[in-house]
């Protein structure tokens, strides 16, 4: 699969159509650093929701810490009570679903919520958890040896990089 095959605008507005479908009134939006933040503002806006939306790292319960380190992704911002709350995580791309675990827990030290869902932009199989999103945009395969991520340039606008991995 080649990066030219994966349009993220066209994905993002499946992606808007399908968060608007999982969303109820009181939904919380809260995006996974890097892209999944990056697709959580703009839907933030694009729903016009008030407030701002959440923002997840999973930098302090990876499984693999001990491995990759600190990265300079971000941290945890939740600007919202997690308690009793309904949230809808969103992610650039789900892959083994090891970010997500760590994410999950990562979240459950702010609060315990009613109910979390997932929606993601792209599904690229390869799952190493049993972790599913409620909403994929788009499901691809990938050689295990190829990285997908997304990008945002300085307008806003979205795009895929695909590499390979040494």
């Amino acid at each position: 699969m080649s990066a030219l095959a994966l349009n993220a605008e066209a994905l993002y507005l499946e992606l808007l159509r399908g968060v608007r479908s999982l969303s109820k009134a009181d939904t919380r939006l809260v995006g996974i650093t890097s892209g999944g933040a990056w697709l959580a503002e703009r839907l933030q806006r694009d729903l016009g929701l008030a407030g701002e939306s959440g923002r997840v790292s999973s930098v302090m319960h990876r499984d693999d810490y001990a491995q990759r380190g600190l990265s300079a992704g971000g941290q945890t911002h939740m600007p919202f009570e997690v308690d009793g709350a309904d949230i809808l995580v969103l992610d650039d791309v789900l892959y083994t679903g090891r970010t997500i675990r760590a994410v999950l827990n990562e979240m459950f030290d702010y609060g315990r919520p009613a109910r979390v869902q997932l929606a993601v932009l792209v599904d690229r199989g390869g799952r190493q958890l049993p972790v599913q999103a409620d909403f994929a945009a788009a499901r691809v395969s990938l050689p295990e040896t190829q990285s997908l991520a997304l990008a945002r340039d300085e307008a806003g606008a979205f795009s895929f990089n695909v590499e390979n991995k040494a």
